[in-house]
């Protein structure tokens, strides 16, 4: 299996993201949309998740895959390609930049923080932009 984790990067907001300050993504109708498992997996434990864990783990649980299931499923899971973090809606509608630094872990930052700016400036990060929502 291909690792398709990110080392040593920063995805930075897409150019066409609408707000100037990061939200926390709300329930819909009383559900857990992607992206709010996305941002309470990654704002809850900084730098505990690589973006494979993440993918899958929100996969297993929208899925209602059992530990016992887990193994065989992921294999199946990553066996296609899968979207990147580059397409979460943390990055393209949100506002949250997310770094991931040398052991593929992820964090989030708000675009408006002094440590996104940081984030941004820092030359020794691969620094990719979110992907857009829109065609241009």
């Amino acid at each position: 299996m291909k690792d398709m984790n990110y080392y040593d990067t920063f995805i930075e907001v897409s150019e066409d993201c609408p707000v100037e300050a990061a939200e926390v993504p709300q329930t819909k109708n009383g559900k857990q949309t992607v992206p709010v498992l996305q941002y309470e997996m990654i704002a809850r434990h900084p730098y505990r998740y690589t973006q494979e864990e993440i993918l899958f783990e929100i996969f297993a649980q929208r899925n209602d895959i059992t530990e016992e299931q887990r193994q065989v499923e992921r294999t199946k899971f990553f066996s296609k390609g899968q979207p990147c973090l580059r397409t979460s809606s943390l990055g393209k509608r949100y506002g949250w930049g997310m770094h991931h630094d040398a052991e593929g872990k992820v964090a989030l930052y708000a675009v408006e923080s002094d440590e996104y700016q940081e984030m941004k400036q820092d030359q020794r990060l691969k620094h990719v932009k979110a992907m857009r929502s829109g065609r241009k």
